[in-house]
């Protein structure tokens, strides 16, 4: 059941692909503010991967938080911490079925793309892959990156645009720098004039990271 202090707990969980037993991966996909689980489910579709199964969770109201991700963290509150708590609930069933974070990547939009990102820097530790399309880590300039833990070699995707309108792009390098601390493996790419949206080359950059390893 949803309540005002944890508004995304009884959201659904829109699930595509094989049973978890059955899956060589699992993809955990947040979507972006005003659009759906069923929105970023047409983006898995797009990478033509039957052995992966993919969760979309929803957001209360089709938002992770109300305000930018630059807003100070608490005018987000509670809704950030639920959405953080949605991922890790998430992980935690994907590891009682025997899919640990080692075969778990998280992959975002925008808003959805923060959600992820912060919670893999929250969390940090060795998972198959972590991917923020149009995103950064979340809170104002100047906020302490002191995450602790080791991404073991993690390969971590950020893509975004030079001139999106809601996404500096000093925060993608910032993001990237926290990765790298966090001892990821980071592949940056900043695409001039692009706009906050999702290209064929972020599309087929994430079809490699997912693809299974020599194909």
């Amino acid at each position: 059941m949803t309540t005002e202090h944890d508004p995304h707990t009884g959201q659904p969980v829109l699930r595509m692909g094989p049973d978890a037993r059955d899956a060589r991966l699992a993809v955990i996909l947040v979507h972006g503010r005003g659009a759906s689980a069923e929105d970023i489910l047409n983006l898995a579709q797009q990478l033509r991967l039957d052995d992966v199964l993919y969760l979309a969770p929803q957001a209360a109201g089709n938002a992770w938080y109300p305000y930018s991700f630059l807003s100070p963290m608490a005018q987000n509150e509670p809704s950030l911490s639920s959405a953080l708590n949605k991922i890790h609930s998430l992980v935690a069933t994907l590891g009682r079925d025997q899919l640990p974070p080692a075969r778990v990547a998280l992959m975002g939009f925008s808003q959805g793309a923060c959600v992820s990102l912060e919670y893999a820097a929250r969390h940090a530790q060795r998972y198959a892959a972590v991917v923020g399309l149009s995103g950064g880590v979340i809170g104002p300039p100047g906020t302490p990156r002191d995450y602790a833990g080791s991404m073991d070699g993690t390969p971590v995707l950020l893509g975004c645009s030079d001139i999106d309108a809601h996404v500096p792009v000093g925060r993608v390098h910032e993001s990237t720098q926290v990765f790298e601390r966090l001892h990821a493996v980071v592949d940056e790419r900043i695409y001039p004039g692009m706009g906050h949206t999702v290209n064929e080359d972020e599309i087929a950059a994430v079809r490699a990271l997912f693809s299974p390893q020599g194909s």
